[in-house]
């Protein structure tokens, strides 16, 4: 085979071989894939992919969170309100407590709204976390 040496099956001519790098076999120079052992030996060679799309990101985002727990209200103490609220809770106490002074003097004239705004605050104040602010 002094013309050419037969590679893989086929005829190439000299100088047009090469060794594959895993099973050591003679093939074509040319070659990706080893034809006696199928590994990769090469670049895969493909059309050139279309460039990637510009993307233009306008971002001039100002948004600031201002959600800050601050001064607004007074705080109160949840077992104290409940607690007059439980036992003085038809004459408004817990309302004034809550500097509600209005809404305590209507319980005071109501009897604590005939009891129905007594049960309703003694629940509601049992929700409520502590402090809570008024």
């Amino acid at each position: 085979m002094n013309e050419a040496e037969i590679t893989a099956g086929r005829a190439v001519p000299p100088g047009e071989t090469k060794f594959c790098m895993h099973c050591g076999g003679k093939i074509a120079k040319a070659a990706v894939f080893c034809p006696l052992c199928g590994c990769q030996v090469g670049e895969i060679h493909t059309t050139a992919p279309a460039p990637a799309p510009q993307v233009i990101i306008n971002n001039s985002n100002q948004n600031v969170n201002r959600n800050v727990v601050a001064g607004y209200g007074r705080l109160r103490n949840k077992w104290v309100a409940f607690f007059l609220c439980f036992f003085l809770g038809f004459f408004g106490a817990h309302k004034f407590y809550e500097g509600k002074a209005g809404m305590g003097l209507l319980y005071l004239l109501t009897v604590g709204l005939f009891g129905i705004g007594w049960l309703v605050d003694c629940i509601a104040l049992l929700f409520k976390p502590n402090p809570y602010l008024v």
